[in-house]
């Protein structure tokens, strides 16, 4: 009984929690997660009841284009999206194939999706093609009503004739498809490479397991939880937000993981017991979590300050990812390795203390990090000055960065039916059928509005809003000084008026070059200032698929102006309050910078040689540079507050070496898992995540292998302690031997300073 007295004597001294608590904390966690992810698991297959691929997730909230899109219901009548049924015959259609076309018209419109208002076919001037107007339901499935206007031609469509289904509503469907892989493909993809890479590095069959849960479970509560705010409407989920969403969790969550892995591991090495282990490991990994966290949820809601739908829902939706991360690094990792203990790293258990880096670093060394860390104290400033020469040389490839755009037909990789119909119609039709420039005007104004789209080469026709109209539309002739309005249907049909909202008349302008096209963009925005010369600046406002690509890419690249200097402040901000410094942030931030642009300029010049792009979304360097910097900094972060640790107990120099080899590894492990899942975005054959896979992969490579491992420790152990200014380590007379460096590295460090 005395013993047991004593037992719990020593362990109140020594603030010890019960044996009940140091098994009941952990199992108590775990059960939270398990609940948290089986309710949040089959959330996976109901993401697309609250996700769109509508392009009006991708509007600038103030532009022009987005006010017309949202108006347009008030002179259609319909809130839909046109689809264009292109059919083309191997000679001049018959009478025969017309009256089949008429009677699939007429199939088509009933179908579920399709409105009544679907057009009789119209032949083209060589008699060889027809094209059918099929106006689509907007806020029903797109993709789903396009497939199925897509079967019904397959059907019944007679021999001899060939038929496309393009359009703007053809051009989503195809996206939509492009996404299905999305929820199945890209996460297996991502899970399998991140699995292969963690068996290789630990040699053992649980630990992977474990990270894997880690991250899993985290992506199933996140998912949980941004399903019901997207349910909810407080944010929009749509194709592109939800796959970066999962690789961003699914990396972020491994690489925290495997910074606690880490301080675990030493702590099983020194023969810690689990509870002791696990909360000494949760000390040192706390702090540089949570700051890497805290990171890059702030880089993320910068994305706030965005105009584009699209990027402010990415914003707090990929920091809802982080934070879930972040908990599950920090609390069900923690709880599994305390159940578990040292039979995570079976079959190879660390048994001895990790060998600390040796004092003497003039004799030789074995190991690669000890190595390298050898190379920096021998060589520190050739080092730095070298990297940074190699990354500047490769920033020059960013002038041959195409980032204004590309037209929508590119946006998916490998076939496209929408993307070949297009192509069709041009041959046939003017090629901005199916996709016209929209023109809000007050009623007053018809005549002049008119006159200007008329006089402009690139529109074809000119058309009118009016519900009396059989196809909606009237034709509109300015003669005499009056605007001449003409039905379009059957001879006799009495002439129409147009329809009026809020005083204003919509005009339809079909253009003769395809809506997606240089051609077409220049042609809106002559229309644009030819209009606020004949009636006024802002009278017109003038909008439609060419209009909102205008306008898009000119809000990414006003977003992006405004944005990266921003997440530049808030990151060097952080990493202030983290470091305790100014010196050292700012070095670290530069690393960045310099880091980010060697990864575009060789991006630009694999995606201009190798893959033959066509160009970029002007929102490609945003996400590029959110993505890289915000996680970037996670591996200086990692790096230097181990650096700083090591500081306070041997000195700056001797600390960064101590720092570097400590952290090597982890940095390694984590820069390659983060790189296989990101790169795991190839899979989803979209342009836009193919760019960014491949750029935010080769960066983080980069990043690991060259800015982590050679120039920031070169750099710093060059500077010395003054990387510590303003804080205490950086003072003479600090209270901790700032400087207490081996004499064996003192002449080395002579050396290195004075070369």
């Amino acid at each position: 009984m005395s013993t047991r007295r004593e037992l719990r004597t020593a362990h109140h001294a020594a603030r010890q929690p019960t044996r009940w608590l140091r098994i009941g904390i952990p199992v108590l966690l775990i059960l939270v997660w398990l609940v948290g992810g089986s309710i949040g698991g089959p959330y996976f297959g109901k993401v697309d009841e609250v996700s769109t691929n509508d392009q009006s997730t991708y509007l600038p909230q103030s532009a022009d284009a987005t006010e017309v899109s949202q108006r347009l219901p008030d002179f259609l009548g319909n809130d839909t999206i046109p689809a264009v049924v292109v059919v083309e015959g191997d000679q001049a259609l018959t009478e025969a194939q017309l009256a089949d076309l008429q009677s699939i018209a007429d199939d088509i419109a009933a179908l579920d999706g399709v409105t009544e208002d679907v057009s009789p076919p119209i032949v083209s001037e060589d008699g060889e093609a027809a094209q059918i107007f099929v106006p689509i339901d907007s806020t029903g499935e797109v993709g789903e009503t396009v497939e199925s206007v897509r079967t019904l031609l397959d059907e019944q469509l007679p021999d001899g004739l060939q038929a496309w289904v393009t359009g703007p509503a053809g051009f989503t469907a195809d996206l939509v498809e492009g996404f299905l892989g999305i929820d199945g493909l890209l996460l297996l993809v991502a899970l399998i490479a991140v699995f292969v890479i963690l068996v290789i590095v630990y040699r053992s069959p649980l630990l992977p397991v474990l990270v894997l849960l880690t991250s899993t479970f985290a992506l199933c509560v996140a998912l949980l939880t941004v399903w019901w705010l997207a349910k909810a409407g407080v944010v929009v989920l749509n194709g592109q937000v939800q796959g970066i969403l999962f690789i961003l969790v699914i990396g972020a969550a491994t690489d925290y993981a495997l910074l606690y892995v880490a301080r675990f591991r030493e702590a099983v090495a020194d023969g810690l017991g689990r509870w002791d282990a696990t909360t000494r490991a949760w000390r040192g990994a706390f702090e540089p979590i949570l700051a890497s966290g805290g990171t890059v949820i702030a880089g993320l809601l910068c994305l706030l300050l965005s105009d584009l739908a699209t990027n402010r829902a990415l914003g707090p939706i990929a920091a809802i990812g982080i934070a879930f991360a972040v908990l599950s690094a920090l609390t069900f990792l923690p709880a599994l390795l305390a159940v578990v203990g040292r039979s995570a790293f079976w079959p190879f258990i660390p048994k001895e203390p990790i060998k600390p880096l040796p004092d003497d670093l003039t004799q030789p060394v074995k190991g690669f990090w000890p190595r390298q860390a050898r190379l920096i104290a021998r060589r520190a400033r050739p080092v730095w000055i070298i990297s940074t020469i190699v990354l500047l040389v490769a920033s020059a490839g960013m002038l041959q960065l195409k980032a204004d755009g590309v037209p929508s037909s590119d946006l998916v990789l490998g076939y496209s039916e929408a993307r070949d119909g297009q192509d069709v119609l041009a041959d046939h039709f003017p090629a901005g059928s199916g996709s016209p420039v929209y023109v809000i005007v007050p009623r007053e104004q018809l005549v002049e509005a008119a006159t200007v789209l008329d006089d402009s080469d690139g529109i074809d026709t000119v058309a009118v809003a009016s519900a009396d109209s059989p196809t909606g539309q009237a034709s509109v002739e300015v003669k005499d000084g009056e605007a001449v309005l003409t039905a379009q249907g059957p001879p006799g049909t009495p002439a129409p008026e147009p329809t009026v909202s809020d005083g204003d008349v919509l005009l339809v302008g079909t253009l003769t070059d395809a809506a997606d096209s240089v051609a077409a963009e220049e042609t809106v925005t002559q229309l644009r200032d030819d209009l606020d010369t004949a009636l006024g600046e802002g009278t017109a406002i003038v909008g439609g698929v060419t209009a909102t690509d205008i306008d898009s890419n000119d809000t990414s690249i006003r977003d992006r102006t405004l944005i990266i200097p921003v997440v530049l402040g808030v990151i060097l901000l952080i990493l202030m309050l983290l470091l305790r410094a100014i010196l050292a942030p700012v070095l670290l931030i530069l690393s960045v910078i310099i880091s980010f642009a060697a990864a575009l300029g060789v991006s630009a010049i694999v995606f201009n040689l190798v893959f033959g792009f066509p160009g970029a979304d002007p929102a490609v360097p945003l996400y590029g540079f959110v993505f890289l910097v915000a996680l970037g900094v996670d591996y200086n972060i990692f790096l230097m507050s181990r650096v700083r640790e090591e500081s306070l107990l041997h000195g700056t120099r001797p600390g960064i070496l101590r720092g570097l080899v400590a952290t090597g590894g982890v940095i390694t492990s984590a820069g390659l898992v983060l790189a296989a899942t990101f790169a795991a975005l190839g899979v989803i054959p979209i342009l836009f995540l193919a760019q960014i896979a491949f750029i935010v992969a080769f960066g983080v490579l980069l990043d690991t292998f060259v800015v982590r491992s050679l120039l920031v420790p070169a750099a710093t152990y060059d500077i010395g302690r003054a990387i510590w200014w303003p804080s205490r380590l950086w003072r003479k007379d600090a209270a901790t031997p700032v400087e207490a460096s081996p004499p064996a590295l003192v002449e080395s460090e002579a050396r290195t300073l004075g070369s």
